[in-house]
This record gives structure tokens, sequence and C-alpha cells, in this order.
């Protein structure tokens, strides 16, 4: 798994809460520019799970690999999955929601670099 990859998600991750922290302090509900930004995310991680599963097929690294891929399927569907809670909350609470998913995506992809890394030896 590269690095650029990783750094990029976290730039788009870290852009996107700070959209909603600053929506939800002005007690906005969750807008389509917040779901575009998601979108964004979305698709950063859609195309890292591929990357990811090509590196981990390409490797002679002790990677555990269930690990590793159920983090890079578990990234791809928080987005998704907040997306669809925001949906059905069109409050405030929808755009706390998609910050915790945004949040998630974060905290998963230090994790899962710290997965990946370990498999150095």
């Amino acid at each position: 798994m590269s690095s650029w990859s990783y750094g990029v998600i976290l730039a788009i991750a870290g852009v996107v809460a700070i959209v909603l922290l600053v929506d939800l302090v002005r007690d906005r509900s969750a807008q389509d520019a917040h779901f575009i930004g998601l979108a964004v995310l979305e698709v950063a991680v859609v195309a890292q799970l591929v990357v990811g599963a090509v590196a981990l097929a390409r490797t002679d690294r002790e990677v555990e690999g269930a690990v590793f891929v159920s983090y890079l399927v578990t990234v791809v569907l928080v987005p998704i999955v907040g997306a669809f809670f925001s949906l059905a909350e069109r409050s405030r609470v929808g755009t706390t929601i998609l910050l915790l998913a945004v949040a998630t995506v974060a905290g998963l992809e230090l994790r899962l670099w710290d997965v990946w890394v370990a498999g150095r030896g």
C-alpha cells in the first residue's frame, strides 16, 4: 500500500470534517455539498481498496491478510452507512452523523496503516 493514498485520504477526510464541523456549529442540516465531499472520500477509499488488495497480493511481508482486507472493506462501507443514516435524519443530527463517519474513516486509516507497517517485520 502506498503512503500517498493514505495521505490523500486523510487530507480529504480532514477537509470534509472541517466543513462539517463549521456547518454543525452554524446549526445547519446536511447539505448537498457534504454528500459531494463524502462521495469524493468514497471514491478515494474504493481506489485504496483496489490498490491495497493488489499490494497485499504482491507483497512478501508478514501482513495479517484477513485483518488488512477487513479494514479495507470497512473503510469503504463507513461513508455509505453514514450517508444512509444522515439522509434518514435531515436535521443537525444528520450533519453530526456525517462528521462521525468521516472521523471513523480517519481512525480506520490510521489503524490500516499500522497493520500494513507492522508487516515490515
